[in-house]
């Protein structure tokens, strides 16, 4: 099979940048080993309960400041629903409540009370980074990664503000802590900050490059963060759907597991099964580490590229905790995001983030619950060779973890109704991030910026995007990535790239919270939402017993019909319908759901299924 892209891996980056080929006409496929896309973006369920398997507070959304998940998805003209959060979040240090107000005024005013002889110098440093993120990020919306950056655009804003370009510039090889330095001599802040970089980014402030930590400090307040409203499924879901309704190919469930060479360049890939496909051109959106240690056979690398890629320092593994509680175990006024520091003078495992995203989107859980996740560091050593040694040392997490909440939640384990622990090795298992480093390699001083992959490979036929490219990680930094290595693509093929126009029309609409199910689909006609709410039943099974009974891919099709992709999932249905899939093969599956099996009513395969059927006539 040939195509002219080849991405691979799913995650946002891969799915970005496919979703804007795929806009242009570009014939891309997208292959993934798990089964469904998003990487570290998306969910599971246990039940009824959705609970985020990873990446859900979420920025780059907002009418302001860098929000590239809003420019993509214009340029997509793919509508999406967001909750915004009225705050950032909460921080809990020592014994006191921090709220990241979307005010920057009024958080520094907040943070002047917890350090009241730092007050004035609080006011200063915001107002000097606050001053220049508008003149460099927010006058001149660029959506592109340094090393694809065309100085020549950027000139008209530098020469209206050359002092703030010169300061944010300057910042390119200092630290946050020097740069923290020059207005702070209380020791107790610097720790405080040691704290949002480590949260922002997975390293202190002496390891993150200024330039990165000038953006983050500002950008957080004046963007806001978001949560996609009905789970985030919607994210990667509608990325899926532009793809497939431009007839690009969703191949999930698929490893690669090396990339072939013809002429002394990449030319497509091989799949675990053994499986073959050629392409003019490859998007790679894995880690650095699984690239040149595993998917590019050794004679094809460039002298010292492997040995380099093994020095790059991963940023520290962690270990996430699922639960669903009684709704009261979370007290009324909670914030759906808290960073709970129990150790305020270091990082160690005792700092842990909670999600409650179901405060503001009361479709995730029933009523009388709510749903939690709490994820943070781990140094731990996670080897599942001894199972039993492995299930002990899990249930020894899960105690750990819990305790950690219930000093912030009091109460709160008695009132668990379920809990589920992700260790780093489950992590690499579902998304292939070495030793469940989730951040991939740290964006730390000297492993920064362009000292990681680039977006252009030494082949011209290979591309790069993900956390081990030149922004590093967060869903705002390895979406500009897929954008990147999207329009490095379109370049080369002397189609039109991606570039921002004020006129743009806006395609992110943000909706009132707390989002319930009754405002779930709202937009659809009453026959498309019936389906679709059947649809969201699914539990996404990893082994779904649906697909004993029948030959169809009937997750996937649920998946899609969830966001709204009826092409997506009209391809698969109908594929069943034209080879002579019967009715009573759908009943069979429907008696074979996991729902029906737990004591519920099984999933409505059959109308769902069936709609497709109908649709055709």
């Amino acid at each position: 099979m040939q195509y002219d892209v080849i991405v691979i891996g799913a995650g946002l980056s891969g799915l970005t940048a496919a979703a804007l080929l795929a806009k242009r006409g570009v014939k891309v496929a997208v292959i993934d080993k798990n089964y469904n896309p998003g990487g570290s973006c998306g969910i599971f369920k246990r039940g009824d309960a959705i609970f985020d398997q990873g990446s859900a507070m979420l920025f780059g959304f907002g009418e302001k400041g860098f929000n590239p998940h809003r420019f993509v998805f214009n340029c997509l003209e793919e509508p999406i629903d967001m909750i915004r959060h009225d705050q950032l979040y909460c921080v809990n240090y020592r014994g006191k409540k921090i709220k990241f107000w979307p005010n920057v005024k009024h958080f520094v005013e907040e943070l002047g009370k917890i350090f009241p002889s730092e007050k004035s110098n609080i006011r200063r440093f915001y107002s000097d980074l606050d001053k220049m993120y508008h003149h460099v990020m927010v006058e001149n919306p660029v959506y592109t990664t340094p090393d694809e950056t065309d100085g020549l655009k950027s000139l008209p804003a530098l020469l209206k503000h050359p002092l703030s370009y010169a300061r944010f510039l300057g910042y390119m090889n200092k630290s946050a802590r020097s740069l923290l330095e020059k207005y702070f001599q209380d020791p107790q802040i610097f720790n405080f900050f040691d704290k949002l970089t480590s949260t922002y980014c997975y390293t202190t402030t002496a390891e993150t490059p200024a330039i990165l930590a000038a953006i983050m400090f500002i950008e957080n307040h004046v963007g806001g963060s978001f949560y996609p409203a009905g789970s985030t499924v919607f994210l990667p879901g509608k990325l899926e759907k532009v793809i497939e309704e431009n007839s690009g190919t969703m191949l999930m469930e698929k490893e690669v597991v090396q990339i072939i060479f013809a002429d002394g360049k990449p030319a497509g890939v091989k799949m675990e099964s053994g499986e073959e496909l050629n392409s003019h051109e490859i998007i790679y959106s894995g880690t650095v580490w699984n690239l040149y240690g595993k998917l590019i056979a050794e004679d094809h690398l460039p002298p010292g590229r492997k040995e380099w890629a093994e020095k790059q320092v991963p940023t520290y593994p962690s270990v996430v905790l699922y639960a669903l509680v009684e709704r009261d175990a979370i007290p009324v006024r909670t914030m759906p995001i808290e960073l709970l520091i129990g150790n305020p003078d270091r990082i160690d495992e005792s700092e842990v983030t909670v999600y409650i995203f179901s405060i503001d989107d009361r479709t995730l859980c029933d009523e009388e619950s709510h749903v939690l996740v709490a994820i943070g560091p781990t140094f731990e050593k996670w080897d599942r060779h001894d199972q039993e040694k492995y299930a002990v040392k899990k249930e020894k997490e899960k105690e750990r973890l819990l305790a950690v909440l219930e000093k912030r939640f009091p109460g709160l384990t008695k009132k668990v109704k379920y809990t589920e622990v992700a260790t780093p090795a489950t992590i690499e298992r579902y998304t292939m991030k070495n030793g469940g480093a989730v951040a991939g390699p740290k964006q730390m001083l000297g492993q920064h910026l362009l000292n990681r992959l680039h977006t252009r490979t030494g082949w011209d036929s290979l591309f790069c995007c993900g956390e081990s490219t030149v922004m590093g990680t967060g869903s705002p930094a390895v979406t500009v990535s897929g954008l990147s290595a999207a329009n490095a693509v379109l370049k080369k093929r002397g189609l039109a790239p991606f570039a921002y126009r004020r006129e743009m029309k806006n395609y992110v609409r943000h909706v009132d919270k707390p989002h319930r199910p009754e405002d779930l689909y709202s937009e659809f006609s009453a026959e498309k939402r019936e389906i679709m709410l059947k649809a969201r039943q699914c539990e996404y099974c990893e082994q779904p017993g649906c697909r004993d009974a029948v030959a169809l891919d009937v997750r996937g099709i649920m998946r899609r019909v969830t966001v709204g992709n009826f092409v997506g999932a009209g391809k698969i249905a109908k594929r069943f319908w034209a080879e002579g899939g019967q009715e009573e093969d759908l009943f069979a599956a429907m008696q074979s759901c996991i729902h029906g099996k737990m004591g519920g009513v099984p999933v409505d395969i059959a109308s769902v299924v069936g709609y497709f059927r109908r649709e055709e006539h």
